[in-house]
């Protein structure tokens, strides 16, 4: 398999917007592997050559922890700002201004890794809408649902890295 990141990130504890760290969790299960209540410091190795990671925000600081990797997959939550319940979309390394000081998107992230590094991962983003932005750390029933047909996709995905 070749080198693969699962890079989650939103809050926790706010119900949906955790969702990411439930699409890790389901995942790393069929791998045999529990992922900490507390979202780890470093990316945990979970089978041979797939990392999974929990972060509460992208920062530019991760660009040199990504780039050992050749495949990395975004996962976070969406507000319905675009159509698709799961979208699912390749991640371009291109530079984005942001309104917001502490946003940083894939696209950007990945920006740094191949300028800084001269890497060029591929990458993916898959973004799951969310319904309900409560102080919780479970999913709404929808949105349950919907992270399991990510995770679908996602294993989709890692497959392909395997053949």
């Amino acid at each position: 398999m070749k080198k693969t990141l699962l890079l989650g990130f939103g809050n926790l504890d706010r119900q949906d917007d955790g969702v990411a760290w439930h699409i890790l969790n389901r995942v790393s299960a069929q791998y045999h592997y529990s992922i900490c209540e507390c979202p780890e410091e470093i990316p945990v190795n979970i089978t041979e050559g797939l990392d999974v990671y929990f972060l509460l925000q992208l920062m530019p600081e991760l660009a040199e922890e990504l780039a050992v990797y050749e495949r990395i997959c975004f996962i976070d939550a969406h507000t319905g700002s675009v159509p698709e319940e799961i979208h699912i979309s390749p991640v371009s390394a291109c530079f984005q201004n942001s309104p917001l000081t502490h946003h940083l998107t894939p696209e950007t992230l990945m920006c740094f890794v191949r300028d800084a590094y001269h890497k060029t991962p591929e990458a993916l983003l898959v973004s799951v809408r969310g319904y309900d932005f409560q102080f919780e750390r479970f999913l709404s029933s929808r949105t349950d649902s919907l992270a399991n047909q990510a995770v679908e996709e996602i294993n989709k995905w890692i497959n392909l890295s395997t053949h």
